[in-house]
């Protein structure tokens, strides 16, 4: 999502040119933190989840840096404050909560890009990226570390 218009007070970092005031006044209107509590968790949660719902490629570069931001401090949260998995692989917790929740294959087509990857996955012929990884922890409401 690199930016091509510049000005002299932009910045780049990951290849993304982004505008620090612009980016100033997104942080000063979610005044983004550590995470202390579930309440807290929740205002970070709902910023984080307009921000995913206009989707990755139709944020600007400050948009998407403020969802990077957001999604490590809720993974920061959740590793803190979730107790830890059992043993299991990410492939078999995915199919357990498909299970749980009546999903098909089909249904997780939103995260994977086809259901093909979806059967790879699931069969363990293919690893879940991090990327899937925040998707999936956000569609089942639980910590990316299930899927990682």
């Amino acid at each position: 999502m690199p930016n091509t218009m510049r000005t002299s007070g932009d910045r780049i970092v990951n290849d993304m040119v982004f505008d620090p005031n612009i980016y100033g006044k997104l942080l000063a209107n979610t005044l983004p933190g550590v995470i202390a509590d579930g309440e807290e968790y929740a205002k970070t949660e709902q910023i984080f989840d307009r921000l995913i719902s206009k989707g990755e490629k139709n944020l600007s570069p400050e948009e998407f840096r403020l969802f990077e931001l957001l999604a490590n401090l809720l993974e920061e949260y959740e590793n803190r404050i979730l107790p830890p998995l059992p043993n299991s692989t990410p492939a078999e917790n995915l199919d357990f909560l498909m299970q749980q929740n009546d999903l098909k294959q089909n249904d997780l087509v939103d995260v994977f890009g086809s259901q093909a990857v979806v059967s790879k996955v699931l069969s363990g012929k293919r690893s879940i990226s991090k990327s899937q990884a925040k998707l999936l922890g956000k569609k089942f409401n639980i910590s990316v570390q299930a899927f990682i």
